[in-house]
């Protein structure tokens, strides 16, 4: 029999029972599905923190100093430092949480930083109306802040804040920029904060201990030489005791977040590959229950001359259809949970077509590897016992 002629036999077989069929095809929709789903979920957490890191800039180093009584860093040491090869510019930090804000009545708290001019450039923050902090604004220790959008709508219910004024921890400070919006991550809202020169939070928090500074390296190609320098800086500051800072570089810590995300997708896909096999099982059953219910239509057929392997094809054809068929129905129930998801749920989701094309192709698989007992097993009929079966 040809294959053309084997294929609508197989197919017509399965379109007369459309229930079962596609109760036996819902295993692999919901598998294909999830896989969808939950790979497209795992990409997409990969590319928002991939985007996130990158938006820093990937010759971005961050140098933390750890415990309280350690030996904090000094101006001196800092410009020393920014004449290493490989360094371009340094930004120390003041940092400090649940600052109290006030302007008419209302309140807030949010996170104040207080750093240099160059701090901006160097964490790629831009400004979306008014300026950043000068140096003038440093040298003389005035009393001016930029803010965050989301610190600017929750005191002032709008972005147009500039020339405005806020008490800080009960000092009257003037609004000169409002940050543009940066969004959130795990850390937190990047846009709830509030940023003053460097010479007035070390007034304002009674504090001259720089714990943070920021390093811009020349380029990208520079970080591993920056890090260098900036690491013989360190040991000999601290004496080779690595537990007194910590150092990361935005590539090292890209690579980590993918790594660490890549695992994660693997994971979630196989947990939803577990349906898929779930759904195999479930085609066996049904195909074995097709050769116990077609025994007679077997025995006839090899009776009048059909072959043992246009049996097993056959059989095998109408696994391979109906694991396919749900196959496609899962890519099409994926693409609509994604969607659903991310309207929904606000999750950020990416569907890779190498994705999709793989699911089709592993559930084909499965209907053909979980097809072949039953179809081995109706090829195999004797047609004198198969012709008296009742």
């Amino acid at each position: 029999m040809k294959l053309t002629k084997l294929l609508k036999v197989a197919l017509a077989s399965v379109w007369s029972n459309k229930m079962r069929s596609f109760l036996t095809m819902l295993g692999i929709i919901i598998g294909i599905s999830s896989v969808i789903v939950l790979v497209g979920m795992g990409e997409g957490t990969k590319k928002q923190i991939s985007d996130q890191i990158e938006k820093l800039g990937t010759n971005l180093i961050t140098v933390s100093i750890n415990g309280k009584r350690t030996a904090s860093i000094t101006d001196a040491e800092l410009k020393d430092l920014k004449t290493k090869p490989g360094i371009k510019e340094i930004a120390p930090t003041l940092a400090q949480g649940s600052i109290n804000i006030k302007a008419g009545d209302k309140s807030e708290t949010t996170n104040l930083e207080g750093s240099t001019p160059n701090y901006g450039e160097i964490r790629k923050i831009g400004v979306m109306a008014g300026r950043f902090i000068s140096q003038r604004d440093m040298d003389n220790r005035f009393k001016v802040i930029v803010i965050g959008t989301e610190t600017s709508v929750n005191i002032f219910g709008t972005t147009d804040v500039v020339g405005k004024t806020m008490y800080v921890n009960g000092i009257e400070f003037t609004i000169i920029g409002v940050l543009e919006s940066q969004g959130s991550s795990s850390a937190g809202s990047s846009d709830d904060r509030i940023i003053m020169p460097l010479s007035t939070a070390e007034r304002l928090l009674k504090t001259t201990n720089i714990r943070t500074f920021y390093i811009e390296a020349a380029s990208k190609d520079k970080v591993s030489e920056a890090m260098s320098y900036l690491q013989l800086f360190l040991n000999k500051k601290y004496k080779n005791d690595t537990k007194s800072y910590k150092v990361f570089d935005q590539t090292s810590l890209l690579e980590t977040a993918n790594a660490t995300n890549e695992s994660m997708t693997a994971m979630l896909g196989g947990i939803a590959a577990i349906s898929l096999l779930v759904g195999g099982i479930g085609i066996m059953n049904i195909m074995l229950v097709s050769v116990v219910e077609r025994t007679r239509e077997i025995g006839i057929r090899k009776a009048i001359g059909a072959k043992r392997g246009a049996i097993l094809l056959q059989f095998l054809i109408e696994a391979a259809s109906i694991s396919s068929l749900g196959g496609i129905l899962g890519v099409a129930l994926g693409f609509l949970g994604a969607y659903g998801a991310e309207k929904f749920f606000k999750i950020s989701i990416v569907i890779s077509s190498n994705i999709v094309v793989g699911s089709v192709l592993f559930s084909l698989l499965v209907g053909i590897i979980f097809g072949i007992y039953p179809a081995n097993k109706a090829s195999k009929l004797n047609p004198i016992d198969a012709l008296r079966f009742e």
